[in-house]
């Protein structure tokens, strides 16, 4: 589920609040580390839940409109589409998505008001009522409803984002990323298969991607001196003052993987940063980071600095 570039992420969080503590030991980083990393689980199966929780609020509404003194006649006979959404079933009757919960004891009663809200927005969404009333919706349809309304009504919501952030620190920056997971999630559901699907694991290798992770947080931080003269030396033409915080922790991350991480192509890692600039830096970011490290691996090479396993990997 997490791919290098997230693990990438979580190790330069991880290292940017490191440097910041006064000596505190590098054990206590790394368990930070592998904290946030296990928490970014804890939010997709939140988020997930959340679904569940939307479905319950309608089979709520539909069960209040009929105990009524004088009901409609669409509350004596409501629309159940929603309710039995075929998708919505299928994370109903996930056993392993019932035992994540169970073991988070995740429990959505204090907010319920903000979820009953939430879904009478979604009724009087022209997408919810053009589903509702359609002729005979297929599986695509019905899992096409399910995407809308997460991504329009439980990810883009500051109301959730609030209750997350006061749940979890570790979460402020995982929204964006961890709705993506579901919504991928999401769209490999099938029609098929009496669970919609697997649940994705945490790691797509579990011991390669976890000790690449601890190892570039490790090197980075016990060469951090070695590294800051790398960066210092490439960035002497450059206001140092004003560059970016977060630029000099990427190209220190950067020089690490390619002096002392040897199965890393360097030509990825380059890719890596600069993506990963793109998104957390500066719009000046990506440029100055792809100089600075073209000009790092080009000397890094020549000095014989750069030793990487395997044929072709140095290049590319």
């Amino acid at each position: 589920m997490l791919s290098r570039r997230h693990l990438r992420i979580k190790v330069m969080q991880a290292l940017y609040a490191y440097q910041r503590s006064e000596g505190e030991p590098l054990a206590i980083g790394e368990k930070f580390l592998l904290q946030s990393v296990e928490r970014v689980y804890d939010l997709f199966i939140h988020e997930l839940s959340l679904l569940l929780e939307l479905r319950k609020a309608a089979i709520r509404r539909m069960e209040d409109g009929r105990k009524k003194h004088r009901p409609t006649e669409d509350e004596l006979s409501p629309n159940l589409r929603f309710i039995e959404n075929p998708v919505l079933l299928q994370l109903e009757q996930n056993g392993v998505l019932a035992a994540h919960i169970s073991k988070r004891k995740i429990d959505w009663t204090d907010h319920s008001e903000l979820i009953r809200k939430t879904f009478v927005n979604i009724m009087q969404d022209g997408e919810f009522i053009a589903y509702m009333d359609a002729p005979v919706p297929n599986y695509r349809d019905h899992k096409r409803m399910v995407q809308y309304v997460f991504d329009h009504y439980l990810i883009d919501n500051e109301d959730f984002e609030f209750v997350f952030e006061e749940k979890s620190i570790f979460w402020v920056n995982d929204f964006e990323q961890v709705g993506g997971m579901v919504a991928r999630t999401l769209h490999d559901f099938k029609e098929d298969s009496e669970m919609g699907g697997l649940l994705p694991p945490l790691y797509t290798d579990p011991e390669e991607d976890r000790q690449f992770m601890l190892d570039l947080f490790r090197k980075t931080a016990t060469h951090n001196a070695d590294l800051n003269k790398v960066v210092a030396e490439k960035t002497k033409n450059w206001d140092t003052d004003r560059i970016a915080a977060i630029d000099i922790l990427l190209l220190k991350m950067a020089i690490c993987e390619f002096m002392h991480l040897p199965s890393i192509p360097a030509r990825v890692t380059m890719n890596e940063y600069i993506e990963i600039a793109k998104e957390y830096s500066t719009p000046k970011s990506k440029v100055f980071i792809n100089g600075i490290l073209d000009k790092a691996l080009a000397d890094l090479k020549a000095e014989g600095k750069v030793k990487k396993v395997g044929k072709g990997l140095i290049g590319g």
